[in-house]
């Protein structure tokens, strides 16, 4: 473990008693709350942790923020929140993208795209319009894909350069099914915009169930390689990781990971991006 209280850049938590979410099911159809990520999470020294939507019915977008804020009370470490917005309809989104400015620990927004079945959804004039209005109400916005949509999103990122944008989960490669390009070279492309940070998370779900290190190792060397400590942040994903991998085992392998680099690059990818990106 970090010999440093780290922060995790993406945490989810829900309880579907309280708000409808469509998606939800099997192991993930109960309620995650503050004391089961405790105890989830316990071997670990965290010191902040960003809330990041997940997914509730669009409509509930706002009320989802106002739950997660009671969540903070019994979760004091909850520092940030990056929230719903239907990112979509434009120019339109500014009355939302208010509200959120206007409530507390909001730093940014994330309109998942991963199952548009248009791979190109994310260039759509209006999207990108909804994106590039975030800029003006200092908010970033959190990038949710699967990797057959990243050459998309190299294009959406190019129309956006004034916002700041971290890619989620590694764009999500196709691990499981051994894939390696296009997606490695898409990835060292979209590090080329210097607006766009990356977050080493959400890996062994996209890997089969006998997956192991090794396995998931020379995808998160190209992330690495790529964008480099001071633009990585450690992302748990709790609880959908929990499908995969428990929380100690996933910091145990990016450890194993970051081992050779100095401490200050292991403070920058553990601590430090997260930091500045989501003004904690």
């Amino acid at each position: 473990m970090p010999n440093f209280p780290i922060v995790d850049s993406h945490l989810h938590l829900w309880d579907p008693r309280r708000l409808s979410y469509p998606w939800l099911s099997g192991t993930l159809d109960r309620p995650f709350l503050p004391a089961d990520f405790q105890a989830a999470s316990a071997a670990v020294a965290i010191e902040s942790l960003v809330f990041l939507e997940c997914a509730a019915a669009p409509h509930l977008a706002m009320e989802e923020a106002a739950w997660v804020l009671d969540q903070a009370k019994l979760e004091p470490r909850i520092s940030a929140m990056v929230c719903h917005a239907a990112l979509e309809n434009g120019d339109a989104v500014r009355l939302d993208l208010e509200r959120l400015t206007a409530t507390e620990k909001v730093r940014g927004v994330r309109r998942i795209y991963q199952d548009e079945p248009d791979p190109a959804f994310c260039t759509r004039p209006d999207f990108i319009s909804g994106v590039r209005a975030l800029a003006d109400y200092g908010l970033s916005f959190d990038m949710c894909l699967k990797h057959p949509q990243l050459q998309a999103s190299i294009a959406l990122a190019d129309a956006c350069p004034n916002v700041p944008i971290v890619l989620d989960h590694i764009a999500k490669p196709g691990i499981k099914a051994g894939l390696m390009q296009p997606w490695a070279d898409q990835m060292r492309d979209l590090a080329k915009r210097e607006n766009v940070v990356c977050k080493l998370s959400g890996v062994a779900t996209e890997a089969a169930a006998d997956w192991t290190p090794a396995t998931l190792r020379p995808y998160m060397e190209v992330a690495l390689d790529a964008f480099g400590p001071s633009r990585i942040m450690f992302g748990g994903d709790w609880p959908v990781s929990t499908l995969a991998i428990t929380y100690p085992t996933w910091v145990a392998v990016v450890d194993e990971l970051i081992k050779d680099l100095t401490e200050t690059e292991q403070r920058q990818i553990y601590r430090d991006t997260a930091r500045a990106f989501y003004r904690l």
